[in-house]
């Protein structure tokens, strides 16, 4: 998955943005494994990055490249130049489109697929810089693709601030998908499950095969998240009941940020879904791993 959407060099250091924090780590490989060799965070005013698909993200570039610059100093990183970035959450806006079986021609592929695109983003698509990838057919033969967008203007601050520190970001991509990495490398087979919390809501990825097979973003108040949680699960229990080829439980369960008591979200999961393993680790060490290959 991915191999397409994602740029072709990986690099093994990666910067995570949040609202009000920032993280710098580098890996190192180690055999099929790998550690950290360098890390840092720092806090960031609240105000400083708004993370937003409508609106400016970033309230002062000179300020935030001065953090970005005193944290790669921190880290022994100052020199590095090639970073890999995951971009907050609510920067991008992503779809797993299907598409009924067709027999028309490439054009009206297109056609359809830019059509289901306008009216799932909701934004004319010339204002978009946009990432899709084909995916796995689903169990009744219907072609799928996942597709990932950002606003141009709001990819064009953040390349604004790189290109004030000197470095190239070789590949940007929002939070969930550098998670996801830590659930879909190594060849792992079944159904696993990102739980990945922010501020203003959650984003949830169910995988199968390493493939994406349901993805929701969920805004809400922090007292609603555990219902939305609940309603998402039976949607996906119901789907793996009703699916005759891949009737085997959810076996792993990501969850990442601090809107979800860990342990709780481990109960409801096992609640409504059966047994699994759990974990927790960061977005940014996810999108290094990328530089494996």
């Amino acid at each position: 998955m991915l191999s397409k959407l994602l740029h072709p060099w990986y690099p093994s250091t990666a910067l995570g943005l949040e609202k009000g924090l920032a993280s710098v780590v580098e890996l190192e490989r180690r055999g099929n494994a790998g550690s950290l060799r360098r890390a840092a965070t720092v806090k960031l005013p609240e105000s400083l990055i708004s993370p937003s698909f409508e609106e400016s993200n970033i309230e002062d570039h000179t300020e935030l490249a001065a953090a970005l610059r005193e944290l790669a100093a921190s880290a022994g990183l100052l020199k590095q130049k090639r970073w890999s970035v995951s971009l907050p959450e609510a920067t991008a806006r992503t779809l797993i489109l299907t598409l009924e079986p067709h027999s028309g021609s490439g054009s009206e592929l297109e056609e359809v697929l830019r059509w289901k695109m306008d009216r799932g983003f909701g934004v004319p698509l010339d204002e978009l810089s946009i990432s899709r990838e084909r995916l796995a057919k689903d169990s009744q033969g219907r072609d799928r693709y996942l597709v990932v967008a950002t606003r141009l203007a709001v990819l064009a601050e953040y390349e604004h601030l790189f290109s004030m520190l000197g470095w190239r970001a070789g590949l940007v991509l929002p939070r969930h998908i550098g998670e996801s990495q830590w659930l879909t490398r190594n060849g792992f087979n079944g159904d696993s499950l990102l739980l990945s919390s922010t501020n203003e809501g959650f984003t949830a990825v169910v995988f199968r095969d390493k493939q994406p097979l349901i993805f929701r973003s969920i805004e809400c108040d922090p007292d609603e998240r555990e219902d939305e949680l609940y309603r998402l699960l039976l949607f996906y229990r119901d789907r793996r009941a009703a699916d005759s080829e891949f009737e085997q439980p959810l076996s792993r369960f990501l969850v990442t940020g601090g809107g979800f008591d860990k342990a709780r979200a481990n109960e409801i999961v096992n609640e409504t879904t059966g047994g699994l393993d759990f974990d927790a680790i960061a977005a940014p060490a996810g999108l290094a791993t990328l530089s494996w290959g």
